[in-house]
């Protein structure tokens, strides 16, 4: 005979059936209520020294209050400037189709906070460039054919128009004498001059009033031939060499590291340093941009003592601060110098977290500290 369920079990069982559907449900459904973060009231940065700025890679955060937070510590800092990457490929994602959000929430609160912002373009979208090159390797976000140049130039366009009264400055590319930065590929100073040809004008088209700077060019040794890029006093010569008359530009942004040199250490053509400005800025001169301003939009040292090119953490301090005090004191065609970096976008576990200034829980390291109290009246 069929043994029958006992109605008592089977009522029970249906119970705690339906208790884990709910709870199941609210899991999926719920979710915790979003900090409502407000720009606050206008501010303004109190400094010592107006060309003081910092690279502030605001870029990956996904909370929105670290990034007021960060900004609001770059302002109580005394550092008017700030150069933020806004990558290409996260803005449009399918050609003309453009999504500013996570950009204006940077923008909105480093205006709000009386910061200046210099905006890098680069990082080029999967749907802008092939999936492989000639040689067959995929490629990278560094790629960009020349003929897809008035790609980019849509985007910039797109760019400054959005962004009009709350950017004034733009960057095109980055360090395009190094093969990592030019697609794997051969690094070309004059594809390089044509890219700011066909972007240039497209800029000023759609914003007159933003000031249009020329990528950072890695201060390297490398020679003719390497596979890894070019000097970048060469690399600087051969863009002159075919520079137009209308030159495609408003200024040059420049890098500028000290490696294990003091920042009054002299400049030579062999040698990696702070001064290294100098030579680029005497190239500059040497082909009639005289009266064309300079944005150092990196600069620093590096306190990781494991590190070859790193300096103890009180000399990193020193250095920082007497290489504020020498631009301000010598380099009259510099606006800026943005120390790298203020915080990566998460710890690298390596020699980079040495260039921070405040750690991934966003509290002050010492030469945070230190550089305050020089900048701040």
């Amino acid at each position: 005979m069929r043994r029958l369920l006992n109605p008592a079990l089977v009522l029970r069982i249906f119970r705690i059936a339906l208790q884990l559907a709910v709870l199941l449900l609210l899991v999926l459904v719920v979710r915790p209520a979003q900090m409502l973060i407000q720009l606050g009231s206008q501010q303004h940065v109190h400094t010592q020294n107006e060309l003081a700025g910092v690279h502030t890679r605001f870029v990956d955060e996904a909370e929105e209050w670290k990034i007021q937070r960060g900004l609001i510590l770059v302002r109580e800092m005394g550092a008017p400037w700030i150069v933020e990457f806004f990558p290409w490929a996260y803005y449009e994602k399918s050609r003309g189709q453009f999504d500013w959000r996570s950009a204006d929430r940077i923008v909105d609160h480093a205006n709000r906070q009386g910061l200046r912002v210099i905006a890098r373009l680069g990082f080029v979208p999967d749907w802008a460039r092939p999936a492989t090159t000639a040689a067959g390797r995929a490629t990278t976000f560094t790629h960009l054919d020349e003929a897809d140049y008035g790609l980019l130039a849509d985007f910039a366009a797109a760019f400054v128009s959005h962004f009009q009264g709350r950017i004034q400055h733009v960057i095109i590319w980055n360090e395009p004498n190094l093969t990592s930065e030019w697609g794997l590929r051969p690094v070309d100073a004059a594809a390089y001059v044509r890219m700011l040809q066909r972007v240039y004008p497209a800029i000023k088209a759609a914003n007159p009033e933003v000031q249009v700077l020329v990528g950072a060019l890695a201060p390297t040794l490398e020679p003719v031939g390497s596979a890894q890029g070019l000097n970048d006093l060469l690399y600087l010569k051969q863009m002159y060499a075919v520079m137009p008359a209308q030159r495609p530009y408003d200024a040059w942004a420049i890098h500028s590291y000290g490696q294990t040199a003091a920042p009054e250490a002299a400049s030579a053509p062999d040698r990696l340093n702070f001064r290294r400005t100098e030579l680029v800025r005497q190239i500059m001169v040497d082909h009639g941009d005289v009266d064309v301003p300079v944005y150092i939009t990196e600069a620093g040292w590096n306190d990781d003592p494991r590190w070859a090119n790193g300096v103890s953490p009180a000399q990193r301090i020193a250095y920082t601060l007497a290489g504020l005090d020498y631009a301000k004191a010598h380099w009259q065609y510099v606006r800026c110098v943005a120390l790298w970096v203020f915080k990566l976008p998460a710890p690298a576990h390596n020699y980079r977290d040495h260039f921070t200034f405040v750690d991934p829980a966003l509290q002050p390291l010492p030469i945070y500290e230190e550089i305050k109290r020089r900048l701040t009246p």
